[in-house]
């Protein structure tokens, strides 16, 4: 086995233990913060995980340049004086934000624990963005095991300090916000140390690189806006949700959003680490790539749909007053199917390939189709069932309609499999809604087995291409 093969298998094993590190965090905050406090004060803590999600978007696209224009780079290669310069602007720049957005908050007509919630979402911002171009860096030049202990710190201790409020009695959804931010705070101070020939120079080799951070934005501008339609996607549904429905319903239905969810993590750590190898990989032989990790990826997700059913019976016994809200996962439990390819598959394929304007392009169609259908389910039928559904139906046509696109780019052939996938996944969503529990399983159980019937061509000449390449190599 070839040193190639030897360094993606390490890479791997970090990027893997770095979500699963966030797997656990994040399913202890799904299992025992919802059941500790109450309904009102989640709402709001799922409100305050809501709006931060969005902040990384106020670098415009400056981090996401220097992710696309340094990709498959060595860390050596790399000019510090440059990227310590573009760290202080961008650190300048945020600051400046952070006093805007604190005097804005002030200024508007808002309860007092809304306030709270902008005001920290600023510091989110703050010491997020600074630490995402640093964590970008490390990505990019593929030092992945760094980029992994970065993420494991600020997890372990974010969930350290919210197990400890919790055992002492603290119900406080403020202080369970404010252990985030030490937890992202101190992350960053551990990526400085680890990127400090870049962090701490001496003060004269700071220049002011506007050229450089022109590139980057030029470079990253597309692929943010296509980033931020696509998590308008749900957000807007959700913001149409939080809207029309009270903090306590926002909050039920972000706890199934956020199960269902839960897969992602597994499916992000391949990601993390393909980028900067395809980067470097062979245009010609990417075609071929594409098919056999495609279909590894897909019998994966279509049959890890399978633990929905015992996952749903301990949650209802663990969390009965969201008893009501868990009977969605059964809706919303394949989105992980949808953005599991369009996450680990098409968007890192459409980033290699350098296609930032049609990833923003296949968002923005998504996103204004999310638009319509929010307006009309939560304001003129005003039916959360409705609202729930289109949440899958958007994903999974955001997904199939650029799947489609890169397929033309690749020349490859996937109507046929598509198809299946949403017979499939259609199969799981009425199975699981009118079904009770065992004939659920077993009628999806029947559909996903004739599903590896008609792939089994595929599989076999995978297997055996995985096999040879190790061999071979």
């Amino acid at each position: 086995m070839n040193s190639k093969v030897v360094n993606f298998s390490r890479n791997f094993s970090y990027a893997i233990t770095s979500n699963l590190v966030s797997l656990i965090v994040s399913t202890l905050m799904i299992l025992i913060v919802p059941k500790l406090i109450g309904i009102e004060e989640y709402g709001y803590w799922q409100l305050y995980l809501f709006y931060s999600s969005y902040v990384g978007f106020l670098h415009f696209g400056w981090n996401d340049g220097i992710y696309l224009r340094y990709g498959g780079k060595e860390y050596t290669e790399l000019n510090k004086r440059t990227f310590f310069s573009q760290f202080y602007m961008l650190l300048i720049m945020q600051l400046l934000i952070v006093l805007i957005i604190l005097s804005i908050s002030a200024l508007l007509n808002l309860n007092t624990d809304r306030i709270f919630i902008f005001q920290m979402i600023a510091l989110c911002m703050f010491f997020g963005n600074i630490r995402l171009m640093l964590l970008y860096i490390l990505q990019a030049t593929n030092r992945i095991k760094e980029y992994a202990n970065i993420i494991i710190i600020g997890r372990i201790l974010y969930c350290f300090i919210i197990i400890v409020f919790l055992l002492v009695g603290v119900r406080d959804y403020k202080l369970m916000i404010e252990a985030d931010l030490i937890g992202i705070i101190v992350s960053l101070l551990y990526a400085m140390y680890i990127c400090r020939d870049i962090v701490f120079r001496e003060i004269s080799s700071f220049y002011f690189s506007f050229r450089e951070t022109v590139e980057n934005i030029e470079a990253g501008i597309k692929l943010m806006f296509a980033n931020i339609a696509s998590m308008l996607i749900i957000g807007v549904v959700r913001f149409g949700i939080e809207n029309s429905w009270d903090v306590s319903t926002f909050g039920k239905v972000s706890l199934t959003l956020s199960v269902s969810n839960l897969m992602m993590l597994f499916i992000n750590a391949v990601g993390i680490i393909l980028f900067p190898i395809l980067r470097r990989t062979d245009e010609k032989k990417l075609s071929g790539i594409y098919s056999n990790m495609r279909t590894i990826l897909m019998v994966f997700l279509l049959g890890i749909l399978i633990i929905y059913y015992p996952f749903k019976v301990v949650l209802s016994a663990w969390l009965p007053h969201y008893g009501e809200s868990l009977i969605y996962m059964a809706i919303v439990f394949p989105m992980c199917v949808y953005e599991g390819k369009m996450s680990l598959l098409i968007n890192t394929y459409l980033k290699t390939l350098r296609k930032e304007k049609l990833m923003l392009k296949v968002n923005l169609i998504s996103l204004i189709t999310s638009v319509v259908i929010t307006l009309i389910t939560t304001l003129v039928f005003k039916d959360l069932n409705l609202s729930i559904i289109s949440i899958v139906l958007l994903l999974a046509f955001r997904s199939v309609i650029a799947e489609i696109y890169l397929s033309k780019i690749l020349g490859v052939t996937i109507y046929k499999d598509i198809v299946m996938e949403l017979v499939i996944t259609m199969t799981f969503i009425l199975s699981g809604w009118f079904l009770n529990s065992w004939i659920a399983v077993i009628s999806y159980g029947v559909a996903y087995i004739i599903y590896l019937i008609f792939k089994r061509k595929d599989i076999i000449s995978t297997i055996k291409t995985m096999k040879e390449l190790v061999r071979t190599h």
